[in-house]
């Protein structure tokens, strides 16, 4: 397990082939320090100084794995005979 004093957390965007928005990844600011000076300007930084992992992974996911809101079934709001009926009437009569 890690130490829960560890700290601050970095969330930040990388660039990544065929996904134009990247991809969010987080670190510890040390480490997103010597990222910056291996590859500067390469990853974005999008939020530093968060005071912990869970937040910074929250932040990092975004909406992806929450629940989606739930919808009504769609309802049938005519009979059919009456909805042939009214796409008939509209369409333009067929060439003979």
């Amino acid at each position: 397990m890690r130490d829960a004093t560890t700290g601050p957390w970095v969330v930040y965007r990388m660039p990544m082939k065929y996904r134009p928005e990247g991809i969010r990844g987080v670190c510890e600011q040390a480490e997103w320090e010597a990222m910056e000076l291996a590859n500067p300007g390469v990853n974005t930084l999008i939020q530093a100084s968060i005071a912990s992992e869970g937040e910074a992974e929250q932040l990092a996911r975004g909406s992806s794995g929450q629940t989606r809101p739930r919808t009504a079934r769609r309802a049938l709001t005519s009979w059919p005979e009456a909805a042939i009926a009214t796409l008939a009437a509209d369409s333009p009569p067929a060439a003979g």
